[in-house]
């Protein structure tokens, strides 16, 4: 499914030049089988030495995000932006550092990254069955720009967390989560506005930010298995060919300090399994990212329950169809905008009529903020049945990584409270409604 023969050949190359540096590396040519076997067990020790340290051919990925940790998203800790929601001039982390200056923004931050998440979480993911954790990462910290307020000492933190990581059994895809002029104009980019990513030297200053990151982890790939390029490229406002063009250096870029590391690349909000079909078809470890949601357009929320179920049981075959590994590295057990914020700070919901341009569907109580366990029955119980559903329907091909391990308020986000509730299936593979997706 990955890679070609010419890919193939060029592997079978590097293992027979690799064997031909070993000191006292026994001929090809061996005339009795003791030496034959000798060099077979040269040749695997190479290549597993050389190889992604997660089989996502023979396992699947099952992680969560871990949101709002190193990149600042209101709606996960509205706590922190809490003195600004009545003046609303404070809506993201460019400027929450901008307006709090650097001494102020690196406490109040250097504060957040030690606490909001901890050895304790790794150790509770891993305990839930998973084997996969999500960390966004901003260009700024890795590759700092002149005249950007962002503070930095996010890396020192990551280093701790693949440490934790590795004594949990865990592996780690590190998603570049912003870039320089951002890539989308959410929030959730390091700046909510306009898109300016493509403009100037905002691709060069990536790429960049994907080479220090690259080899900052090349000694950790027992752990860092996965790095993506760039998280949601808004392609219906960007040149879709120089995203791929974009793909193509970074692949490289990564591949350059690592082959051991497989590479991930966002759909762009393009159809998976049509548009990226021939892209990459030589490039060996290659991963393509979707996110699944359905509350981010009035006829979404308006669904269901049991038309949310279906529409994400329909994404079963199609993701099995796909010629890349795939992973659904967003979807959510939500099946409305409702939680605080979620759209932006100070705009409302969809789902309530809240939203501009929107229609009343339904009540925003107990999902606004809240808790699981405060939650209605039949809330409950829809939860339940649609993250079953998107369980069986993501398995199909290389797995999920859910969205998030936690937030401050948001119920039917909160990974670590839906488990505890009994909401997300403890173990994975059970089921109270089975046999969804057919």
């Amino acid at each position: 499914m990955i890679g070609t023969t010419a890919s193939l050949l060029r592997s079978a190359t590097a293992v027979l030049a690799l064997l031909s540096s070993v000191k006292a590396a026994p001929t090809l040519y061996a005339a009795n089988v003791q030496d034959e076997n000798r060099i077979a067990d040269s040749r695997r020790s190479l290549l597993n030495k050389r190889a992604v340290a997660f089989d996502y051919n023979g396992n699947k990925v099952r992680g969560v995000n871990l949101g709002g940790w190193f990149v600042l998203e209101p709606w996960i800790t509205p706590s922190i932006f809490d003195e600004w929601s009545s003046s609303q001039t404070v809506v993201d982390e460019y400027t929450y550092t901008q307006t709090l200056g650097k001494a102020e923004a690196q406490s109040r931050l250097s504060n957040h990254w030690n606490t909001w998440i901890t050895q304790d979480d790794f150790n509770a993911i891993a305990q839930a069955g998973l084997n996969h954790v999500r960390i966004p990462i901003g260009y700024w910290a890795v590759a700092p720009l002149d005249g950007d307020p962002y503070v930095q000492g996010q890396l020192d933190v990551l280093d701790k967390a693949i440490n934790w990581a590795r004594g949990a059994g865990l592996k780690i895809m590190l998603d570049l989560h912003g870039a320089p002029g951002s890539q989308n104009g959410f929030d959730n980019s390091g700046r909510y506005g306009a898109i300016q990513w493509q403009q100037g030297d905002t691709v060069s200053q990536t790429l960049t930010a994907i080479q220090n990151l690259a080899n900052r982890y090349k000694g950790d790939t027992d752990v860092v298995t996965a790095i993506e390029l760039l998280n949601e490229p808004f392609g219906f406002s960007l040149n879709l060919d120089g995203v791929q063009d974009f793909y193509n250096q970074g692949y490289q870029t990564v591949k350059s300090a690592s082959s051991d590391f497989a590479v991930a690349i966002h759909d762009a909000f393009q159809d998976f399994s049509t548009y990226w079909t021939g892209f990459g078809s030589g490039d060996s470890n290659l991963m393509l990212d979707t996110h699944q949601y359905q509350i981010f357009s009035p006829a979404e929320v308006g669904r269901s329950p049991s038309e949310h179920v279906s529409v994400a049981c329909a994404l079963g075959p199609k993701l099995a169809s796909t010629n890349k590994w795939i992973v659904v590295g967003e979807w959510t057990g939500a099946q409305t905008d409702c939680a605080k914020w979620l759209n932006g700070l100070g705009k409302g919901a969809r789902y309530d009529g809240s939203f501009p341009d929107s229609s009343w569907t339904g009540s925003c109580d107990g999902k606004y903020t809240g808790s699981v366990a405060n939650l209605s029955s039949d809330d409950k119980n829809n939860l339940r049945s649609y993250i079953e559903a998107q369980l069986d329907a993501y398995e199909q091909h290389t797995g999920w990584i859910f969205w998030t391990w936690k937030t401050e308020s948001a119920p039917e986000w909160h990974m670590k409270d839906l488990i505890a509730g009994g909401l997300f299936p403890q173990p994975l593979n059970s089921r109270q409604h089975p046999g969804q997706c057919g």
